[in-house]
């Protein structure tokens, strides 16, 4: 190897076992799994980490049940065993939610649906989410906020995930086995030389150019995978995605009750309603093609009132598009297997090495979801110890994730616990706290004795000790990473208090640099 490759302070340049370009959540499953197996890492994104696809999620933990109609039956059971896993590994950022699924006369027959749920229930190996059960809409809570004709539905489980919060996690977990973990940092160039990869990193903040090496590099760049392949790997044919545009809509809380629901249309399509941080409901998804990435998608206005008449289709109260209070969309990296529609491609993931670059060390991953996250790390974990002839234990299922240290059912008891400790802070913003970070809650609340020692308070609960909580472990940068993806306090605070906290956040970091 040469000799001479040094960083921009003049230091060897560091080599690592992996490279990963794409902090979404499945770069940072496996920068947590390799570095868990005692692998060197390197995971670099160019924004900040779950900045795409994996913070703009319909948030949920679950199996698919449409998939089901496209044959995906691997997919399915693959996602329905991981439901149960991953709320044990993250107790704190996933929940349990039951679904409600109102007959339609005019869609999918009730025997159908029964065929279907039955299959959910049995296909994954499910031991604590309760199971499929029927509903009567015109007893039952869940049908007030429904027009008269539906009569009968369906209730079912899955969970829900703070997606950008998964992301997170998981890189804090691998930073703490030793990967390094690096935030708006750029690939630029790679090639192979002398039997590595030779890489060119630029940080987006200073500007500076280092060059690291690795033995192998992934690509889980999720919707940008293909420019990746172009413009750092020069592979200019390159196309093995296909970008759908899932867009969500969130409204005031058109219900009362703490299930979800589950909506059928003509189009074949289904969308679900979400209770969404207290106070709102959370509805989508759309699937349209998205073409080129071109800056950060944008719901369109047809999309808004394709979701609002769809779901003005079950509620007695209509949704209007005055009623939208906040919209996001994400671009799903779908591999392109030619499927018809954009509902038909398939939601499992590829990977591949590719034999050209290399020697087929560079690994590409195309789709995926993020129930699948954690297997599909695993699976890469195949390639990689292949390639590097060394073998380590799987050792993920049964780790929990930083602040899941304790079970589900010991929530409650751990917010009575701070509640306690720290009565100056309040119920509210304890509870908060507990579902955003679990028993790093003690952490960010350490030795405040009263409301003053909190800090600054910015506004809906958010106040000093958290936001810098957030910028030394959580690689927070401004006031959007904070607002919207740490946490969803973006949906409360007004903008001249965002402003204020982006000015203090802004004055944080020079002051630390």
């Amino acid at each position: 190897m040469d000799s001479h490759l040094q960083t921009a302070d003049g230091k060897d340049a560091p080599h690592f076992d992996l490279l990963i370009i794409g902090g979404g959540i499945n770069g940072a499953g496996v920068a947590r799994d390799a570095s868990g197996r005692g692998f060197s890492v390197c995971l670099c994104d160019s924004g900040d980490f779950g900045g795409s696809t994996s913070s703009a999620s319909t948030k949920l933990i679950h199996g698919g049940l449409r998939y089901l109609e496209h044959y995906e039956f691997m997919l399915v059971r693959k996602a329905l065993m991981e439901r149960e896993v991953l709320w044990a590994m993250a107790p704190h950022i996933i929940r349990p939610l039951r679904f409600v699924l109102p007959h339609h006369d005019g869609l999918r027959p009730a025997w159908l649906l029964r065929l279907g749920l039955f299959l959910y229930d049995h296909l994954g190996g499910r031991k604590l989410l309760p199971g499929t059960s029927t509903l009567d809409l015109g007893s039952d809570t869940a049908g007030k906020p429904l027009k008269s004709k539906f009569k009968k539905a369906f209730e079912y489980s899955d969970c829900w995930v703070e997606d950008s919060r998964l992301v997170i996690l998981n890189l804090q977990d691998a930073r703490s086995r030793g990967a390094d973990i690096r935030s708006r940092t750029a690939v630029e160039q790679a090639h192979f030389e002398n039997g590595r990869w030779v890489v060119k990193l630029r940080d987006a903040n200073s500007g500076t150019v280092d060059t690291v090496t690795a033995a192998v590099v992934l690509n889980a760049a999720g919707p940008y995978v293909d420019e990746v392949l172009k413009k750092v790997f020069g592979q200019n044919d390159a196309h093995n995605v296909r970008l759908v545009r899932g867009s969500h809509i969130v409204i005031s809380s058109k219900f009362d009750h703490d299930r979800a629901y589950i909506f059928q249309n003509a189009d074949d399509r289904i969308i679900f309603a979400i209770p969404y941080e207290d106070e709102f409901t959370l509805i989508g998804t759309t699937d349209v093609e998205h073409g080129e990435m071109d800056g950060r998608p944008q719901i369109t206005p047809e999309e808004i009132a394709y979701l609002c008449a769809m779901a003005s289709e079950y509620f007695e109260k209509p949704v209007n598009e005055k009623d939208v209070v906040w919209t996001y969309s994400g671009v799903r990296p779908l591999f392109d297997d030619g499927a018809s529609k954009a509902q038909e491609a398939t939601r499992d993931y590829i990977i591949r090495s590719d034999p050209k670059m290399g020697g087929g060390t560079l690994i590409n991953i195309f789709g995926g979801k993020i129930t699948t996250y954690r297997r599909l790390a695993e699976e890469v974990l195949k390639e990689l110890e292949a390639k590097l002839q060394k073998r380590k234990p799987e050792w993920t299922s049964g780790a929990t994730l930083p602040g899941g240290d304790f079970s589900a059912g010991e929530r409650k008891e751990l917010t009575n616990r701070f509640s306690e400790e720290f009565p100056h802070a309040g119920r509210d913003l304890i509870d908060r706290l507990v579902r955003t970070y679990g028993t790093e809650t003690g952490r960010i609340l350490a030795g405040t004795k009263q409301i003053e020692d909190l800090g600054t308070q910015f506004g809906a609960g958010l106040c000093e000790r958290e936001v810098s909580y957030l910028i030394k472990n959580e690689w927070a940068e401004t006031a959007e990473d904070i607002v919207y993806r740490r946490t969803k306090l973006g949906l409360r605070l007004t903008a001249d208090e965002i402003d204020v906290l982006e000015k203090w956040v802004n004055q944080s970091r020079k002051q630390a640099a």
